[in-house]
């Protein structure tokens, strides 16, 4: 499946809050919310495993941070909390499928 977010990150604009808080009040309440909410990377290690999903490898907790989350549509603003769609990837094999896109990009041009 194409997507025109492959290996394209999308920027999105941040709107002012309306609010008449001081802004100190503001960045603390972000802060404790962030603290508080595991990142989708988290919850994508618990919920595919601590394995690669392209070579297999297995990962334990002292190498686990060669396991990163890839985006299957290659938005990564789009988080579903079931995870449908992430994919667990050692480092190696994250680095292939991106470049894989630039490649064929490079050969389509």
């Amino acid at each position: 499946m194409s997507s025109p977010y492959r290996g394209r990150h999308k920027l999105q604009r941040l709107q002012k809050p309306q609010s008449n808080r001081p802004a100190d009040e503001v960045v603390k309440e972000l802060k404790q919310q962030q603290v508080n909410k595991p990142t989708y990377r988290e919850q994508s290690l618990k919920i595919h495993g601590l394995i690669c999903a392209k070579c297999a490898r297995e990962f334990d907790l002292t190498n686990k941070h060669l396991l990163t989350v890839h985006h299957k549509d290659g938005n990564h603003h789009n988080n579903p909390s079931n995870g449908s769609n992430w994919e667990n990837l050692c480092v190696y094999c994250h680095d292939d499928e991106h470049s894989r896109g630039i490649l064929g990009d490079y050969l389509n041009s």
